[in-house]
């Protein structure tokens, strides 16, 4: 908290999400509306565990685009009626981008288990991983 104005969106990191969305969705032109406004970064060591939530913070129902960078994790993604069963595990490498919208937008989700060791010298970190979380607030 320096009191700085938040800065803006970088375009290269919207133009990635929009890439993302259209290779996930097989159409370039449901992507070229999207425009994330925000981006949440989270750091997790080798014990880090996230519990099973949902992304409900925004005013926008636009699909959220996931980037892992560093350790693989096991990603939990349930479904949208509660934190338990039915849910998927899957394995998210240094790289991968996950994409959840449409009527799995708010599908609860969480991250069991990160595998240390296992982000390779590459990613220029030492250990851990980063997740970034694209998303449109929806508050212009």
């Amino acid at each position: 908290m320096n009191g700085a104005p938040v800065a803006a969106f970088p375009g290269w990191l919207a133009e990635l999400g929009r890439r993302a969305l259209a290779v996930a969705y097989g159409d370039e032109e449901a992507a070229r509306g999207y425009a994330p406004d925000t981006a949440l970064v989270n750091f997790y060591d080798g014990d880090a565990k996230m519990g099973m939530h949902q992304d409900r913070d925004e005013r926008s129902g636009a699909p959220v685009v996931s980037l892992s960078i560093g350790d693989t994790c096991v990603f939990r993604f349930g479904n949208t009626e509660s934190r338990g069963r039915p849910y998927t595990d899957v394995e998210l490498a240094s790289g991968d981008l996950f994409v959840f919208g449409g009527p799995s937008r708010f599908a609860y989700h969480g991250v069991p288990k990160v595998l240390p060791g296992t982000g390779g010298p590459g990613t220029g970190m030492a250990g851990g991983r980063l997740n970034i979380t694209l998303r449109e607030t929806g508050l212009g």
